[in-house]
């Protein structure tokens, strides 16, 4: 461990180190781990959707011709496939477009502009209204909230979910309006919510038109056999009396092809038609026929796990090369901490405080780029200045085994240099 090190010591590994990173520099890599993007041996495995649903093929089960206009909340074959994916009712799910996050911006401006039940303003008439962001969390989240008004707040993400206490006393004020959830293997940390975090969040005292945005993002995605459970929201907020709390996203967006899936939402009776009601104006009805050209895929909750296992078999490979190379190259020396997630598309590493950027521009200097320092925090700022994002999804294996190397590399040559400095 390097506080057990002299200087003198300390000297010597630096002296190592920097001649490994000025050959790694010179070898003019260009490797990316930015981004939880699917490999295209991933979008391989669905490129039967690129023939379906096929010529003279347009009617769904209940027989609606999917060319034409209407069924604004989707086919109900769609409906069922993700109702049984996030634990609830046909009745409870609206489909959507093939982006969670644009109907999770679009549930939110709906907020700003219009209110939701059980409020009494919109929210963007009621003066300063804040969001909490469970930190390290997913960036693409806080920048909505960011860019629709609110004021951002972090809150310590645990290996069980947020913490509740801080949670509990910010929602007492009710100028607090939601909080963003990723209950199964969370962005960036894999973990999953605990029933009591659920339950909590379900029973505390929070403003009338306080909202969970609760995105199950990796409902699906485990990358072995475990499949941790994830938490009823919908069950527990309506058994707490607060059954319009929660507002539940997922899609297929890492399940089929990234920029072509379908995604869902679901949530309460009254807030399932207060969606509805918007969307009458916004839209004529969704595109049916990439609904139906994924039932036709899938078929059902068993043909989308048989897919995910195939997808597992690609990922896990990676992730496992991922744990060696950390466990290999810094495991003992006291310099980083780092998350061993059972599904999802991250790994989080914990650095010691002050290094996360330095690290990220030496990666960066030897040819590989890694997410930004901060990007897992509102408004891109780590308060310790230590957690790194990693993406080891989209590479090819060999690269992701060279931009791990090159990682671990900078992490202990930055510790190593802050060690002599202090």
């Amino acid at each position: 461990m390097l506080h057990h090190a002299s200087q003198e010591q300390l000297s010597q590994r630096e002296l190592e180190l920097h001649e490994k990173f000025e050959r790694a520099r010179q070898a003019g890599l260009n490797l990316d781990m930015t981004r939880g993007k699917p490999a295209p041996a991933q979008l391989d495995l669905a490129d039967a959707l690129l023939t379906l649903p096929g010529t003279g093929q347009f009617l769904d089960d209940s027989k609606t011709d999917c060319r034409n206009y209407g069924g604004l909340d989707g086919l109900p074959a769609m409906k069922q496939l993700f109702a049984e994916i996030l634990g609830c009712t046909r009745e409870d799910v609206i489909v959507g477009g093939n982006s969670s996050l644009t109907m999770m911006h679009d549930a939110i401006a709906r907020g700003v502009l219009f209110g939701v039940p059980g409020g009494d303003q919109p929210w963007g008439q009621q003066g300063t209204v804040r969001f909490l962001c469970p930190a390290p969390g997913y960036d693409r989240h806080f920048e909505i909230t960011g860019h629709l008004g609110f004021e951002l707040v972090n809150v310590d993400l645990n290996e069980d979910g947020p913490d509740m206490d801080r949670v509990e006393t910010l929602v007492a004020d009710g100028s607090v309006k939601g909080i963003w959830c990723v209950p199964r293997y969370s962005n960036p940390t894999g973990i999953t919510y605990s029933e009591e975090v659920a339950n909590r969040l379900a029973r505390m005292k929070a403003a009338p038109d306080f909202r969970i945005i609760w995105d199950n993002a990796y409902a699906e995605h485990h990358l072995g056999d475990a499949r941790q459970a994830v938490p009823d929201i919908l069950s527990a907020c309506r058994d707490a009396g607060h059954p319009d709390r929660p507002l539940l996203f997922t899609s297929t967006s890492k399940m089929t092809h990234a920029g072509a899936g379908v995604s869902a939402m679901a949530a309460s009776p009254t807030n399932i038609a207060d969606a509805r009601r918007h969307l009458a104006v916004q839209t004529i009805g969704p595109d049916k026929i990439n609904q139906l050209r994924h039932l036709l895929f899938f078929k059902d909750l068993a043909g989308v796990r048989s897919h995910m296992a195939k997808i597992a078999a690609i990922l896990k490979p990676k992730f496992d090369l991922v744990q060696e190379i950390l466990e290999r190259d810094l495991g003992g020396k006291g310099i980083a901490t780092w998350s061993k997630p059972n599904g999802g598309y991250f790994v989080s590493v914990n650095t010691p405080d002050d290094c996360a950027r330095t690290i990220i521009d030496l990666a960066a200097q030897a040819g590989v780029k890694l997410t930004p320092a901060g990007a897992p925090f509102a408004y891109g700022l780590d308060p310790q200045n230590r957690v790194i994002r990693l993406a080891p999804s989209f590479p090819p294996i060999e690269d992701v085994r060279q931009a791990m190397e090159i990682f671990t590399l900078c992490v202990e040559l930055a510790a190593v240099r802050q060690r002599l400095a202090g």
